[in-house]
């Protein structure tokens, strides 16, 4: 394979790496241009076609997960020649080389991290994909953002120790106690791993210290950890997510929920125990990986997309979105505030529905009365949406006011200056306090549509038929304001 110089649809640029599983190589696409980083696994984890059947269920699943936190997969072909996978390519260090290079990070830069890993992770978790081998290794620092790569391929494997030739399927130190020793992954193996990743940043080091494989497991089993140098409280829940038994960790969405504002003291409810028969039937329970269609031979052409084509569907479609929404309040000033907001406070609600659903499943498994009970629920959870959503309107009409202004002053139209209020509220709401519960839904949605190409064609011609409403009225009729009379603020500026 050395004297390759091709590998599908891709040129091989250059080697950047190579592990226990197979090289990396950077690779350039040969019709878009776009660089990728592909890897190519050795034969003997793809040597009979049961592998490469759970290789290319692998690669079906993680093309579900969209995230600016990882390094998402482009293309794979698990049944040629050689078994590859091609994924997003992120120039910069690995965040094991960049501590290892500069020392520990700053306070801000490892709380940044903290909250940006655990998004990433809570992303892959949302559609069931469970990482088992998060370590500084695997993240790249796109600035000062980690981006999440090599996810998924400990999955290659059924059995999560040691498999192919005596390969650990994970990285000691970083591995939870769980699955060193055998028991089923949970969302909580990847909290540990998170922890493990977040105190190598803010310290230096690994939070098991050094030493062989078996001495690492057996310190991490018995929950022996060293966090002299992390600043507390984020010390205080490093020490909590490395917990031996996955019940008494905290659950990755109450660890996002504190990560927002990091300096106060982290507290939670004691865990229940649970045997290792309950664990294993609430694995099953919350974290069922997505079904996986059967693939045919030709696993390039089922796996592949052109990256560049769908960059540009979700653009056409995030402007759709856009001019609706600027539309809307261009044509109805004082309504089509109060809906747009309303609609961003609905989507603040579902979040936390989701999340309550998220941590409900987590505790306790799937259960017949989980719809009743979030229906119920409904109105208490749009009064909690209520108090932010204000406050971000509030936000975002101070941007209205000052566009406005711009366009009295740049002497624009009134169709032109209300568009522009518009917009700039947009903004304001998905750039404003509590932005997460807003913009990572409908980011998700939009990617989600736009990865194929008849969802997107269905979502965009939607789109575009709610955007030519507005516009169309504000051709024929100009402006509606409430009570049908223009406001005196009109006549004030001269329009």
């Amino acid at each position: 394979m050395a004297d390759r110089d091709s590998i599908g649809d891709y040129d091989l640029l250059s080697e950047i790496g190579q592990g226990g599983m197979g090289r990396v190589h950077l690779a350039s696409h040969r019709g878009s241009g776009e660089r990728v980083a592909l890897k190519v696994l050795r034969t003997q984890f793809v040597s009979d076609d049961e592998g490469r059947r759970r290789l290319a269920r692998e690669v079906s699943s993680l093309q579900r997960v969209y995230s600016r936190w990882v390094a998402g997969v482009v293309g794979a072909d698990p049944w040629g020649e050689v078994a590859w996978l091609a994924t997003r390519y992120v120039p910069g260090p690995t965040l094991h080389d960049k501590v290892l290079r500069e020392g520990p990070l700053p306070r801000s830069v490892v709380e940044q991290l903290a909250g940006d890993l655990a998004e990433g992770i809570a992303d892959c978790h949302a559609v069931g994909v469970l990482h088992r081998d998060i370590k500084p290794a695997n993240i790249i620092l796109e600035g000062a953002t980690p981006i999440l790569i090599d996810f998924g391929l400990a999955r290659v494997a059924e059995d999560p120790k040691i498999t192919v030739t005596g390969v650990l399927i994970g990285t000691p130190g970083y591995l939870p106690p769980e699955i060193a020793v055998g028991d089923p992954a949970t969302p909580a193996s990847d909290v540990h791993s998170w922890a493990s990743v977040v105190t190598y940043a803010a310290t230096g080091r690994a939070p098991f210290g050094d030493g062989n494989a078996m001495k690492l497991m057996d310190r991490a089993r018995r929950g022996d950890h060293d966090l002299d140098g992390v600043p507390q409280p984020l010390r205080g829940v490093l020490a909590q997510a490395l917990a031996p038994d996955p019940a008494d960790r905290p659950t990755l969405e109450e660890l996002r929920e504190w990560l927002r504002t990091p300096r106060r003291p982290f507290a939670r409810k004691p865990a229940e125990r649970l045997s290792l028969s309950d664990r294993a039937e609430r694995a099953k329970a919350t974290t069922p990986l997505l079904p996986q269609p059967a693939l045919p031979a030709s696993g390039a052409a089922a796996l592949s997309r052109h990256p560049g084509l769908e960059k540009l569907r979700r653009g056409a479609l995030w402007l759709g979105l856009l001019a609706f929404a600027a539309g809307v309040v261009a044509a109805w000033p004082g309504l089509g505030l109060l809906t747009v907001l309303g609609v961003a406070g609905l989507i603040r609600a579902g979040t936390l529905a989701a999340g309550d659903l998220r941590r409900w499943r987590w505790y306790r498994g799937r259960k017949w009365h989980d719809a009743p009970r979030l229906l119920i629920g409904a109105p208490w959870r749009l009064v909690r949406a209520v108090p932010k959503t204000v406050l971000l309107g509030l936000w975002g009409y101070g941007f209205v006011v000052a566009a406005t202004l711009i366009g009295f002053a740049l002497q624009l139209s009134l169709e032109a200056t209300l568009a522009l209020a518009g917009l700039s509220f947009v903004i304001a709401l998905w750039r404003g306090s509590g932005r997460d519960r807003l913009r990572d839904p409908v980011a998700r949605v939009v990617h989600r549509v736009s990865a194929r190409w008849v969802p997107w064609i269905l979502g965009f011609a939607v789109v575009v038929v709610l955007a030519v409403f507005p516009m169309q009225t504000l051709a024929a009729e100009g402006p509606q304001f409430a009570g049908g009379d223009e406001p005196w603020w009109v006549e004030l500026l001269g329009w």
